[in-house]
C-alpha cells in the first residue's frame, strides 16, 4: 500500500508541474484583444460582469443549501 502512495505523490507532483509548465507558456504570449479592451477601459466592464455573475451563483448555491437544511431538519 506504501508503494502506491508513493506512485500517487509521484503522479500529482508531475500534473502539477505540468500545469505550472502550461501556465507560464500561456503568460508569454500577447493577446490583442486583451490589450486593445484594457486600453479602452471596457476590461473592467467584463470583470464587473463575471463577478456578478459569480456572486449570483454563490449566493443562489447558498440560499438552496440553507433550503435543503431546514428541509433536512423538518424530515
Amino acid at each position: 500500500m506504501h508503494k502506491y502512495r508513493s506512485i500517487a505523490y509521484r503522479l500529482i507532483f508531475l500534473l502539477l508541474a505540468l500545469c505550472i509548465n502550461v501556465i507560464s507558456f500561456a503568460q508569454a504570449k500577447k493577446v490583442e484583444m486583451a490589450d486593445e479592451m484594457r486600453s479602452n477601459g471596457k476590461i473592467y466592464i467584463v470583470v464587473a460582469v463575471c463577478l456578478t455573475i459569480l456572486i449570483g451563483l454563490f449566493l443562489y448555491v447558498f440560499s438552496l443549501d440553507r433550503k435543503l437544511s431546514k428541509i433536512e431538519k423538518e424530515v
